[in-house]
């Protein structure tokens, strides 16, 4: 009586999986994949939040992500993550090394620009500061664009000693509040500790706890025809008592 054998199964191969596992955008292996829970296709990080800087469209399937902030319906995976790191020999402990070197390469920038790691801390980055840190800074927080805009009248800064940003484009956390958005600026302005500041959306000064979330939803989505980044003022503070 002839023995039944059993099919041996076929070992698969790391590229077998390659369609699932890679960035569209990069054709790289997908870093800190990041999906779009509006048609659930799935980039790295920092490729898609990129995109999302010029299109509100998906760049695979073409749907409209959101109208005004598409940064809202990002999500991270890290299940998918752990998975790609398992198939992928070497490679957590690639993108690990890269880090470490690319932080130690900006060191003495950040030690000599003494605003720069204070801005980290506040959960807030510009074009100055890298995409990523050692820490999380709240950056898994969903994520909002701003513009921050120097308050001018009749073509001139409110005040001498407010200054316009050199780079007044940011991404930060929708988590982070006004006073914040004051500490970050008094940094990067080298304003000193008896300067205060109003931040007004609209026209409107916003109260200190306000969170950009909050003024997103209550103050700008509504009132701004839709542009897209939220626009944020500043200027000295002005005592109406």
């Amino acid at each position: 009586m002839a023995t039944q054998r059993t099919p041996l199964v076929q070992p698969r191969l790391v590229k077998d999986f390659n369609h699932f596992i890679t960035c569209y955008l990069c054709r790289g292996y997908l870093i800190k994949p990041t999906t779009v829970t509006e048609c659930l296709h799935t980039f790295c990080k920092s490729c898609i939040i990129q995109h999302f800087e010029d299109s509100n469209d998906c760049p695979k399937c073409g749907i409209q992500v959101h109208e005004t902030n598409p940064l809202e319906m990002l999500r991270l995976d890290n299940t998918l993550e752990e998975i790609i790191f398992k198939l992928v020999p070497g490679l957590r402990e690639k993108e690990q090394q890269q880090e470490i070197d690319f932080w130690r390469k900006n060191k003495s920038k950040e030690n000599s620009q003494g605003d720069s790691l204070g801005s980290k801390k506040l959960g807030l980055s510009d074009e100055e500061d890298g995409d990523e840190d050692d820490q999380d800074y709240h950056r898994s927080d969903p994520q909002i664009a701003i513009c921050l805009d120097c308050l001018h009248n009749n073509g001139h800064a409110a005040d001498d000693t407010v200054k316009c940003l050199m780079k007044k484009f940011i991404h930060c956390s929708s988590r982070v509040t006004v006073g914040t958005i004051k500490k970050f600026l008094s940094l990067k302005l080298k304003l000193s500790s008896s300067c205060e500041l109003d931040v007004l959306c609209n026209g409107e000064i916003m109260g200190k706890d306000h969170t950009l979330e909050f003024i997103y939803m209550t103050r700008w989505r509504l009132h701004s025809d839709n542009r897209y980044p939220m626009v944020l003022e500043y200027r000295p503070r002005i005592d109406f008592g």
